[in-house]
């Protein structure tokens, strides 16, 4: 799943216009983000991160990387594998 500070309609448009088969959830409050440690202080846009939770509920990995994207998915794919 994704989550992000954007509204749930923005989240839809961009759900569609991506053709994402994956749930994306709305966090405005940022509550999510600052129970992850990601929330940066007043409106600035929370850290990009990536986290990889087993079955258990156990966060297995944190990708960080604010300009490379493609390190978020290669790096929790190799997580995946591994586990």
């Amino acid at each position: 799943m994704g989550i992000s500070a954007d509204q749930v309609d923005r989240q839809n448009e961009f759900a569609s216009e991506n053709s994402l088969n994956f749930p994306l959830l709305s966090d405005p409050s940022r509550k999510i983000a600052r129970q992850f440690g990601v929330k940066r202080p007043g409106p600035i846009a929370s850290r990009r991160a990536t986290f990889v939770i087993d079955v258990n509920s156990t966060c297995i990995a944190a990708i960080t990387s604010e300009t490379n994207l493609h390190k978020h998915a290669d790096e929790a794919l190799e997580v995946l594998k591994k586990n």
